[in-house]
């Protein structure tokens, strides 16, 4: 089986971005540990969370913020932590694309949001029940059914991870999102747990973290519902690279290595 046959979805290859600038661990793990509050703020607007910038600026100082849902404020500390947890993981170097930090990172994530949080859907004590992606007026996205020990979801992971090992860094990392947004390992924390593992992925090679800015959560949006209904991750994929940090950079390596391969 192919890339793309085993991980559910394709994209134009050529068009993944390959020179992309690096540093070493500590520095772009310095710079994750600086920009927490904002990558915290954008992942819960993702998500559709009311608390403002400053107020959740207030609430990872360790002060309580008045008038929100306690569940607001949880989803926030959840990110949070989550957040301080890979970073912990890979400045140890012990990041890796595998189920143990998955499940772990999900763990935090998602607790106390759902039926259960840090297994496979399947894995804990609900066997049946099926979530699906909601997308707006062309319907729903149903992925894999739940299964007791979740057999099929276990060796679709596996399949995905070993086949992402052939890929260059920042490309594994975008498609491996990808991957868990598709496939909807857990039953809910799916695209923010699989935003932490690429990120995961990119700092253990010295490549800044991926923030989606809150002000991009309506194109992010919109740009997944294209994905989840034609199984392409090119245009994702790209919206992520524009998000990176260094985004012009990146567009000027990929220009030049075009020129230099006779590219139009």
């Amino acid at each position: 089986m192919t890339l793309f046959d085993v991980l559910g979805f394709q994209w134009d290859r050529s068009a993944v971005p390959v020179s992309i600038p690096s540093y070493s661990v500590e520095r772009v793990c310095f710079r994750f540990h600086k920009m927490l509050p904002e990558f915290v703020w954008d992942a819960s607007m993702l998500e559709g969370n009311p608390l403002t910038f400053p107020e959740v600026k207030t609430l990872l100082d360790g002060i309580t913020v008045g008038g929100h849902r306690i569940s607001d404020q949880e989803q926030v500390l959840n990110l949070a932590e989550s957040s301080r947890r890979l970073l912990a993981i890979v400045k140890s170097g012990q990041f890796e694309l595998s189920k143990l930090v998955f499940t772990e990172l999900n763990g935090i994530v998602a607790r106390n949001e759902v039926l259960e949080w840090g297994v496979f859907r399947g894995e804990g004590q609900e066997k049946n029940y099926t979530p699906d992606v909601a997308l707006g007026e062309h319907g729903r996205y149903t992925p894999l059914r739940t299964l007791s020990g979740a057999p099929e979801l276990n060796q679709v992971f596996y399949d995905g991870v070993t086949a992402l090992q052939a890929c260059a860094p920042f490309e594994r990392a975008t498609a491996f999102f990808l991957f868990g947004a598709l496939q909807q390992f857990f039953f809910d924390g799916n695209k923010r747990t699989s935003r932490f593992m690429m990120n995961g992925v990119l700092m253990s090679h010295g490549i800044d973290a991926i923030s989606i800015p809150a002000a991009k959560a309506r194109e992010f949006n919109e740009k997944m519902v294209r994905f989840y209904l034609s199984k392409d991750a090119t245009e994702m994929m790209a919206f992520l690279a524009s998000c990176h940090p260094e985004t012009e950079e990146i567009l000027l390596r990929a220009e030049d290595h075009h020129h230099d391969n006779g590219i139009n």
